[in-house]
């Protein structure tokens, strides 16, 4: 993307890994290595899967380097790269309120709804707890379920429908028409940002 992202802030740690691993492959087309690390520096990641796949390239490795690393030898070495703040101190801003539109749609299955509501969180809430005080107030129409994966919950269900790999369903969640780089647990709505969940297929 031309913000430096490479696909969604997930699989940034695995891309540049793989881009750093194979830099002698592909020149003389180059592709912006800083701006792509400024991506990840800026953002403050706080699920441990995807900080163990961002940490090797911040440290000029990959874990194609891990099968032939002389610890001894490289114990007092430094960092090739700083580490943001925001990965090793979790920065966090003064806690005060924000108001959030929330929505829910489905037109794919069944019988199709759209409902919408605002919610106020403190400043630096996640989605999550978007979505969860939005089914405080109104359980029959905002409520919800979520698994929890190594990436994180996931949500499953919203208002009683189900995502299904048999029929390739599932709920995406969106902000301005566009699809969310993180997930629930750990995207951080702006004040009066639209979120919208949208039942989807793939």
């Amino acid at each position: 993307k031309n913000n430096g992202m490479i696909g969604n802030i997930y699989s940034m740690g695995l891309a540049l890994q793989a881009l750093e691993a194979t830099r002698k492959f592909y020149a003389p087309r180059k592709w912006d290595c800083a701006q792509a690390f400024s991506v990840v520096f800026a953002h403050d990641y706080q699920l441990p899967m995807a900080i163990a796949q961002v940490l090797p390239a911040l440290v000029g490795r990959s874990y194609l380097d891990a099968a032939g690393l002389d610890c001894a030898a490289t114990k007092d070495a430094s960092p090739q790269r700083q580490l943001p703040l925001s990965l090793t101190l979790g920065i966090r801003g003064v806690p005060r309120g924000i108001t959030v539109r929330y929505s829910i749609t489905n037109m794919l299955q069944g019988k199709h709804f759209h409902y919408s509501t605002v919610v106020t969180v403190p400043t630096g809430s996640t989605l999550l707890q978007v979505m969860e005080a939005a089914a405080e107030e109104n359980p029959q129409i905002f409520s919800f379920q979520v698994e929890q994966t190594s990436w994180g919950p996931y949500v499953t269900s919203i208002h009683g429908l189900a995502g299904s790999t048999e029929d390739r369903t599932y709920w995406q969640f969106l902000s301005a028409g566009n699809a969310l780089d993180e997930g629930v647990g750990t995207y951080k709505p702006k004040n009066w940002e639209l979120i919208q969940a949208v039942f989807s297929t793939y």
